[in-house]
């Protein structure tokens, strides 16, 4: 329990540290740069993003999945994953010309951009390999170096284009300048390279399980990016920009909340595959405590949208405000579909949650078509009324493996659910108030925190108290 927790802090810490970093830096930039440079971005990385799910997905859990993997499964996997990336760039490299034709006239620019930002893909592949066995080995304090020297070296590159006068690539040498220096010193602190070895035995071994890992990370991915061609296409680079700015909000507390707790409770759950019990303790733990700090940070945030924007994004980015609260609705229910989904990959059900992304990817692509020509608006709404449908989905097959029922889960989710609603009823009215953005905003989250914590004490919340002893208990060693 000791190590997992220690695991989660550092993992937490990493995504916290570098999203903080990121998220200073994003505030400056939208300042700076236009929301059309922005939604130019988002068009050109739908095809970087699917792309590097070939190279990350299936085989890095595989990895982490099989209980003796060794040096000869992760160099296999390593030169494969080169081999493949470079591939995969070459064929972006020669179709960039015709993305560029697919959105119409004045997008003559996608061409290079994806060019250069498509290599990221290699650098990927360089990097798949490694996050794997740090993450097998629970070695989450390499991640938090790696990852933070990163993402400074990146944000200042970023910004200093950007005063220059480069617009759409600074974002470019940002997201470059990130993905290379992360892999660089992740390779430095576990100085752990890959041996002259390979054996397409060992990767026939690896592909049955991570081949469904695979497909079903792409249906999640493509159905993410597909939105944003759909919006890209029938809308506009600024449509796309303000759908994308409001997902990103949401998606920096959801990251490092819900990746952190991810990253750590598969390799863990994969330990344990063979006590059900343990693993369904861990996934309850799990559910209960990301639940507790999710659901008020995502509400909380829904309630006070607009000073926030007007704030940090001045005018320009109001647009954006409906979709960051439409956002913050989806992500709350992440915590519940991570960890049921981690759970069902680390007993080595990989067919199972195949199975599950391609029903809920049928029913999003169903709606997504009866709804992509009304507006921006409405594919948001959709969306929210999916995620709310495939929290049952998910919880469904652990019913069976892990013998977690659907009335135990809601149990476990309803009270912060409960005690987040009547939080963020009382900071929305109190951002009716007549006073500056950075006062209400300040007022609205002490008011917010205020209410949560008394209501977590008054009903004596087991995970209330384990954070509050947790705290004493590290004043105490300081």
């Amino acid at each position: 329990m000791t190590s997992t927790i220690g695991n989660l802090f550092w993992k937490f810490a990493e995504r916290t540290a570098s999203q903080m970093v990121s998220f200073v830096v994003s505030i400056i930039l939208a300042r700076i740069l236009e929301p059309s440079d922005y939604g130019a971005i988002a068009m050109v990385m739908i095809f970087v993003t699917l792309a590097n799910v070939f190279v990350e997905g299936g085989f890095s859990s595989a990895l982490i999945q099989k209980k003796d993997a060794d040096k000869l499964d992760f160099s296999t996997v390593f030169y494969f994953s080169m081999a493949f990336s470079v591939l995969l760039y070459a064929v972006l490299f020669f179709v960039a010309p015709h993305i560029s034709q697919f959105y119409g006239k004045g997008y003559e620019i996608l061409t290079p951009v994806l060019r250069v930002i498509g290599l990221q893909i290699i650098v990927y592949g360089a990097n798949s390999v490694q996050q794997a066995y740090v993450s097998k080995k629970m070695m989450f304090k390499k991640f938090f170096w790696s990852t933070l020297i990163g993402t400074i070296v990146s944000a200042c590159i970023g910004l200093a284009m950007a005063y220059s006068g480069f617009g759409i690539w600074a974002l470019v040498g940002q997201q470059m300048t990130s993905a290379v220096t992360n892999t660089i010193v992740l390779y430095i602190v576990t100085k752990k390279l890959p041996g002259l070895m390979f054996s397409f035995h060992r990767l026939k071994g690896l592909f049955g399980y991570g081949a469904k890992i695979l497909g079903a990370s792409l249906l999640i991915n493509l159905f993410i990016d597909i939105r944003s061609l759909i919006i890209g296409k029938l809308y506009s680079a600024k449509d796309l920009a303000f759908f994308d700015r409001g997902r990103q909000f949401p998606n920096l507390i959801v990251t490092n909340i819900n990746s952190s707790v991810g990253a750590v409770l598969f390799p863990k759950m994969s330990q344990e595959q063979d006590d059900k019990a343990r693993i369904k303790q861990t996934c309850r733990n799990s559910i209960r405590f990301s639940s507790f700090v999710m659901m008020p940070l995502m509400l909380g945030m829904a309630a006070c949208a607009g000073p926030f924007v007007r704030l940090l994004l001045t005018d320009k980015w109001i647009n954006c405000v409906p979709f960051l609260q439409l956002f913050c609705i989806i992500y709350m229910f992440y915590p519940m579909h991570t960890a049921n989904m981690q759970a069902i990959k680390a007993i080595g059900k990989s067919g199972t949650f195949l199975t599950l992304e391609i029903i809920k990817k049928s029913l999003e692509l169903i709606s997504l078509f009866l709804v992509m020509r009304i507006s921006v608006t409405a594919i948001a709404i959709n969306m929210a009324l999916l995620t709310t449908l495939f929290t049952f989905i998910n919880a469904y097959p652990n019913i069976k493996f892990l013998d977690y029922t659907f009335k135990e889960q809601m149990n476990d989710i309803l009270p912060p659910i409960a005690m987040s609603l009547i939080m963020a009823m009382f900071v929305y009215f109190v951002g009716k108030l007549h006073y500056p953005d950075i006062f209400l905003l300040i007022l609205q989250i002490t008011v917010g925190a205020s209410i949560y914590i008394a209501f977590a004490f008054l009903t004596k919340n087991q995970e209330m108290k384990f954070i509050c002893d947790l705290i004493l208990k590290r004043f105490r060693h300081a």
